[in-house]
Order: C-alpha cells, then sequence, then structure tokens
C-alpha cells in the first residue's frame, strides 16, 4: 500500500489548508455560532474542492478534511462529499449522476446523511415515513439521504419533508427530520440485488450500497477526526511551550511531555487507519474492517487526544471561549458519530466471527 498523496491530491490538499486557514479564525467561528460559515462554504465551492473528490477519491477526501477538522471550520463540506458526491458517484444510477454530481460539486445541492439510522418506512407508492431525531448540517443540506428498515437508501428533498433545528455538542447546524408521507427518490436501481462491499458493482444499490455509504462515512470522519486531534494537539504544543510556571515552559515538565506525546501517537493512529481504510475503497479492494478499525480509533484515542489537548491549557482549558475548546466539542461529537467505540468494535468482532472480514 502507498499512501502518498498524488499531484493532485497534495494540490487539492495545500488549497484547502489555504482556504480553511484564513476564512476559519476564532472571530468568524466566534460570530458563526452554531451555524455554518456560508462565505467559507462558497469559497470552497468556486475553488473546485467539492467537485475534486470525484477524481481524488477517498483517500483525498481524508486529507481534505483532515484540514477542516485542524481549524473547525463550520461547513457541511464531509457531509455533502460523502453522502451526495461520493454515495451517488458510487451508486446512483446514471441519470441521477448526470442531475445530481454536477449541482453538488458547485454547492448548489447540499446533501446530508441520516444514517445509520434505519427507521423510516417505505409505503406502498414509494412515500417514507418516519422521524430521525439528529440530522448534522441538515439546516444546510437541500437533500438527505436516508435508509429505510431494509437498508436500502433514499434521497429526501429538505422542502419536501419537516426539519427542525436542534442542537448537538458540536456546532454542525443539525436537525429533527420528519418524513410524513414525504416523496422518496431511491438511490440507484433498487430492482437490482445488491453486491457485498468492496464489489465490482458499485452502482448497485441495496445492502451493499448501505455497507459501502456507512463504511465511507466512518473512513471520512475518521479523517476529520484526524484533523481535530492534530488541532488540537498544535494547540496545546504551541501554549505548553510558551506558558511558563515557575520560570520555566510548561513544555519542559516530563509529565507534560508524556501527555502530549501520548495525544500525539493517538493522532497518528487515528490517521493512518483512516488512510488505509481510504486507499483500500480507492482501489477496489475490501475495507470493511478497515473502516470500523479507523472509527474505533476515530472514537477511543479522539477523545482521549481532546481531553488532554483540555488538560494541557491548565486552567485555560476550562474557558469555554477558548479556542481549544472547540477542538473538544468536535472530539466529543465525533467519538460517538456513526458508532462509538464499542458498538464499532462488537460490529467489528461479529464482522471477523461471521468470516466476513477483510484479509
Amino acid at each position: 500500500m502507498d499512501f502518498t498523496p498524488t499531484e493532485e491530491q497534495a494540490a487539492a490538499r495545500d488549497l484547502a489548508a489555504r482556504i480553511f486557514g484564513d476564512l476559519s479564525t476564532h472571530e468568524r467561528l466566534t460570530a458563526a455560532g452554531t451555524g455554518s460559515d456560508a462565505e467559507q462554504w462558497k469559497a470552497l465551492c468556486e475553488a473546485g474542492l467539492p467537485a475534486a473528490v470525484e477524481d481524488i477519491g477517498l483517500l483525498g477526501l481524508v486529507l481534505l478534511l483532515e484540514e477542516q477538522g485542524r481549524t473547525t471550520a463550520q461547513v457541511p463540506f464531509a457531509a455533502s462529499c460523502v453522502y451526495g458526491l461520493l454515495a451517488v458517484s458510487a451508486h446512483g444510477s446514471a441519470e441521477q449522476r448526470k442531475r445530481l454530481l454536477p449541482a453538488i460539486g458547485d454547492g448548489t445541492v447540499v446533501v446530508t446523511g441520516a444514517l445509520p439510522e434505519a427507521a423510516v418506512r417505505v409505503g406502498g407508492s414509494g412515500e417514507l415515513s418516519g422521524v430521525v431525531p439528529v440530522v448534522p448540517w441538515l439546516r444546510d443540506a437541500t437533500h438527505v439521504l436516508v435508509a429505510d428498515d431494509e437498508h436500502g437508501l433514499w434521497l429526501v428533498r429538505t422542502v419536501d419533508a419537516r426539519c427542525e433545528p436542534v442542537e448537538l455538542t458540536a456546532p454542525w447546524s443539525a436537525g429533527r427530520l420528519t418524513l410524513d408521507g414525504t416523496p422518496g427518490e431511491p438511490l440507484g436501481e433498487r430492482e437490482r440485488p445488491g453486491e457485498r462491499l468492496g464489489g465490482s458493482d458499485a452502482d448497485v444499490a441495496g445492502q451493499g450500497a448501505y455497507d459501502d455509504v456507512l463504511a465511507t462515512a466512518r473512513t471520512a470522519f475518521a479523517g476529520l477526526q484526524a484533523g481535530v486531534c492534530a488541532g488540537s494537539v498544535a494547540r496545546a504544543v504551541d501554549y505548553t511551550n510558551t506558558r511558563e510556571q515557575f520560570g520555566r515552559p510548561l513544555a519542559t515538565k516530563q509529565g507534560v511531555q508524556l501527555r502530549a506525546a501520548d495525544a500525539y501517537m493517538d493522532t497518528e493512529a487515528i490517521r493512518v487507519t483512516a488512510y488505509e481504510a481510504a486507499w483500500r475503497r480507492d482501489e477496489g479492494l475490501d475495507y470493511a474492517t478497515h473502516a470500523l478499525t479507523a472509527a474505533w480509533w476515530a472514537s477511543e484515542a479522539g477523545s482521549r487526544v481532546v481531553h488532554a489537548g483540555q488538560h494541557l491549557h491548565g486552567g485555560m482549558g476550562a474557558d469555554l471561549d477558548h479556542p481549544v475548546h472547540r477542538h473538544f466539542l468536535w472530539g466529543r461529537q465525533l467519538d460517538a458519530y456513526l458508532g462509538c467505540g464499542s458498538e464499532v468494535l462488537q460490529e467489528l468482532g461479529a464482522l471477523i466471527v461471521d468470516g466476513e472480514g477483510d484479509a
């Protein structure tokens, strides 16, 4: 395996780092509150970064999401790329790809996902009913990718549903989605049978499509967590190198060094497992267990890292207005998003016992 970015991936990553770094300032994030930054989303779309994901693959997206996580940029970039661009590209029909991909790429269509919830029922005429209590970035979305009780995937327009704002731990513009006879568009050709995750028929809907989208999301959000943790560690290193106690920087104390070193190693574990899962998907290899491994590290290690980052700031870490607190909120939200550590570990164990794990 080779995680070295291609020229296109590296260029996209550097451009994303510049946009996120320039626009995700403490002042702008404070002004945005719990909502998204529309100006920054427009800048990302005008730069062609969402559209580029179709060419640079999941590994390229992970690299971009690391940069978002470093700055905790409040835009629906991860959701729209995972549940929109990559999901439609891999599993949508030819007509859906032609109609939706350009609009998702330029940001006029924003997609979020109500996965792994499967609380939606399908009526005889294809109408959808059910309630999903929390959908991240629902307030920004024009479409929602939902799963029915048989794990079929449907695209729902938010204007056809009832969407009520809710607040999460992290400022993810979330909402409560209520479907009551709401029209839905099945993703892909529903009459064809699903294939196993990583199979050659990537455009087939059904269980295989659900598994792939969920695994893709877990991998991508693990990459986002790697960036959140890297940003938290960077802030802690900067603080402990400049903050003095008894005439010496805090960073000279062994306890501080060990705590920071553990946080760095945890961050690298999240990053490398996310890279491996993303690389395998891009290469057309089975990656189900790798995605779960990345999700486990993102949950378990991610929680440790953002706690350490706040702890290493001492009393300043208790200030809710300090920039490091955003990393703490994002890290804790990502800890449980798409399954907490114990849940994904149980799922991983079941997959291995059933003999369905990848080699």
